[in-house]
């Protein structure tokens, strides 16, 4: 019985994800233009983290000319996909999380993986019913499993890995991205384009506000450059420009 509940979930997921990437191209080319306009199509060193299977880096990797590609993904399923899928010596694949500190973390990994987080989920919140219904088919199947994963922060990278400036830091994290700017300590001054996703809905407890985000960026000298509605999600994606290179 489990076998054929989760053929129709994993059945009904795919459905979704395909219906929810005819409209995400079309979204994703505004993103791109706005970041062309920036970065001028050159990018020598750029981060992904939340890399997830590479979406956003091939995005990237076919608008602009890169050098150095640094991608982080803490789920092992993921980075296996990662490895596999990536033959480029320009390209470094880390399979740990980035946030404010050096610690050891519960991830949860969701059946949607793209979603996957260190935050808590309020089951509570209509929007949890709501994409569990979509995605979950309305049955009580466990919609996300946990492990314990790394976490390293920013300036901690780039100081091993001899890292000056980071040309774009994209950040899709999943209610995690405010602890990963502040891990980057004085080093976010290195960093020209912050490119991030902020979720409104009540599902993920983040413990922060896009205000908390906003006035750190702008404490950092940055100022906020684009806002993108994402869609049929409570989400927001925002381009911040470094006022030291713009």
């Amino acid at each position: 019985m489990k076998k054929i509940v989760d053929f129709f979930i994993n059945t009904n997921l795919l459905v979704v994800n395909w219906a929810l990437s005819i409209f995400d191209k079309i979204y994703q080319k505004k993103i791109i233009k706005k970041l062309r306009e920036l970065l001028d199509r050159k990018i020598d060193m750029f981060f992904d983290v939340g890399a997830h299977k590479g979406e956003f880096t091939n995005l990237i990797l076919q608008n602009f000319s890169i050098n150095s590609l640094e991608l982080f993904e803490p789920n092992p399923d993921s980075f296996k996909y990662l490895k596999n899928k990536i033959d480029n010596k320009r390209i470094n694949i880390n399979n740990y999380a980035l946030g404010e500190k050096e610690e050891r973390k519960k991830f949860k990994i969701m059946r949607e993986t793209s979603s996957s987080t260190l935050s808590e989920i309020n089951k509570n919140s209509k929007y949890f019913k709501r994409k569990n219904f979509i995605l979950n088919l309305g049955l009580s199947s466990e919609i996300f499993e946990e492990i314990d994963i790394n976490i390293l922060d920013g300036l901690k990278i780039t100081k091993e890995k001899k890292i000056g400036i980071i040309d774009l830091l994209k950040i899709d994290t999943e209610g995690h991205e405010y602890f990963v700017l502040k891990g980057f300590q004085e080093n976010i001054s290195k960093i020209k384009v912050i490119f991030f996703e902020h979720h409104y809905d009540q599902m993920i407890i983040k413990n922060y506000t896009f205000s908390d985000i906003h006035e750190y960026l702008k404490s950092k000298n940055f100022t906020q450059n684009s806002k993108f509605k994402m869609p049929f999600r409570k989400s927001f994606e925002y381009i911040y420009t470094n006022k030291n290179y713009f």
